[in-house]
């Protein structure tokens, strides 16, 4: 299925082969050690190292319910009238989707994704940068993009990418949409990240956004068995990024999604004593931020 796609999700493997995702889970593990293929994104992609990438078809299909719960999420962060910076990205498209509600919104992107979500939205004034058409992922990139933004100055920027590590930041495969990324992120006054909980702990080849640059993440619940996700969330919170977390995670396929968890987002809080989850979550978190922070401490 690998060779024939290019990538393929966890979840539609555990349906084509009448299994549960954890067995699934563990043969991809094995498949990976003979170096027949490389997990990424909830799934499996052909073997490739740090320099490849996925296409736009294979990487749409892959943590679908995830994605969408983190774009749920991202887009309670948006009020009326703002004026926002949106990256190229399967999870940035589904913002996009849900920005469309919101009156009054400004929104920068060189994603082509993005603008056509946006495109018939009537309160909702879309710019778009200059550069080349990268056709993998639908996204202006290049010098043209890059000086399009200078001088530009918004409320947030919200940006993907391909993995994301407390010691590297955001990181992409492809350096020029490394480069654009961090054009975007120079015209935010905060920098928000969206990832689902397979891209923790994921690095790979061009760094985009450092840690410390990276105002909030807004990612899905990792899976109980996912010790690696769980240690980089906490140590993303400990250098002081705020963490949002949605519920999509960990529902069985073809199974009911779990509602989003709308967090409460304070300022920044960098070197605020107490540091961890509770002191990024506010001094004075609600019960179920509580419960939480707690599940998060023990993993």
């Amino acid at each position: 299925m690998v060779r024939a796609n290019g990538a393929v999700s966890l979840r539609e493997l555990a349906r084509v082969v009448q299994t549960s995702e954890v067995t699934v889970r563990r043969d991809v593990r094995a498949l990976e050690a003979e170096g027949l293929l490389d997990r990424r994104h909830g799934g499996a992609v052909l073997p490739g190292g740090f320099t490849r990438e996925s296409g736009f078809p294979q990487k749409s299909h892959l943590a679908t319910a995830e994605k969408t719960a983190i774009a749920d999420l991202a887009a309670s962060l948006v009020e009326e009238g703002e004026a926002i910076v949106v990256g190229a990205g399967t999870t940035t498209q589904e913002l996009a989707r849900r920005l469309a509600r919101v009156p009054g919104l400004t929104v920068v992107t060189n994603s082509l994704l993005v603008a056509q979500a946006l495109a018939h939205a009537n309160r909702v004034e879309v710019v778009m940068t200059g550069g080349t058409l990268r056709g993998s992922n639908y996204a202006l990139v290049g010098s043209g993009a890059e000086q399009s933004l200078q001088g530009l100055r918004v409320s947030k920027a919200f940006l993907s990418g391909s993995g994301l590590t407390a010691e590297r930041g955001l990181s992409t495969s492809n350096m020029l949409s490394a480069s654009v990324d961090r054009a975007l992120v120079q015209a935010a006054a905060e920098v928000v990240v969206l990832a689902d909980h397979t891209k923790l702990g994921t690095d790979t080849m061009f760094q985009t956004v450092p840690t410390d640059v990276i105002t909030r993440l807004v990612t899905d619940e990792p899976p109980p068995h996912d010790d690696r996700a769980g240690t980089e969330l906490q140590a993303l919170a400990d250098q002081g990024v705020q963490i949002a977390v949605s519920g999509a995670s960990g529902a069985p396929p073809g199974g009911e999604q779990a509602p989003a968890r709308r967090a409460s987002l304070p300022g920044p809080r960098r070197g605020a004593p107490g540091g961890g989850l509770r002191g990024v979550l506010g001094d004075q978190p609600t019960g179920a931020e509580r419960g939480r922070v707690a599940d998060l401490r023990r993993r």
